[in-house]
């Protein structure tokens, strides 16, 4: 079993490397990452998945206005299929929603099918591509979900 909590700066070994493992050819930067805390909860809500005492996942959501993106979410490959991405993600939809958001964006690498299947099942619709979004020149794949009010 599972428990999400907010990321602190504490918290950044652990994610780093699940970062580097995850996301070897364009992992964030430490300071990007710290970037990122420093705007929580203001403009950020990122969480961390604990399984016991150990950091297994992490996600992370920007909100403005009526729109929130989903900045990242990781899970270390052997906690993978267990439901921790579902419920980071599920996690990130609902504090969208106590944001006031009325639509929630990612980008997704086009050679990730699993991600895209697990965005597809929480009603994610693809609206686009970004060619060579990726450091290594992968394309991204836009998704977007309306979300209720």
């Amino acid at each position: 079993m599972v428990t999400l909590r907010p990321m602190t700066g504490a918290d950044l070994p652990a994610v780093m490397a699940i970062e580097r493992a995850t996301f070897p050819l364009d992992a964030w930067s430490e300071g990007m990452m710290r970037g990122e805390l420093d705007d929580m909860p203001r403009t950020r809500h990122y969480v961390v998945a604990l399984d016991e005492d150990e950091i297994v996942g992490y996600a992370g959501l920007a909100a403005a206005s009526d729109q929130a993106d989903v900045q990242t979410i990781a899970v270390l490959d052997k906690h993978q299929g267990r439901g921790i991405g579902s419920a980071l993600l599920t996690e990130l939809l609902a504090e969208a929603r106590r944001r006031g958001a009325r639509e929630m964006f990612l980008e997704v690498r086009a050679d990730n099918p699993r991600a895209q299947a697990v965005y597809r099942r929480f009603e994610f619709e693809e609206i686009g591509t970004r060619r060579r979004y990726y450091d290594d020149g992968t394309d991204a794949i836009m998704m977007r979900r309306k979300l209720d009010g």
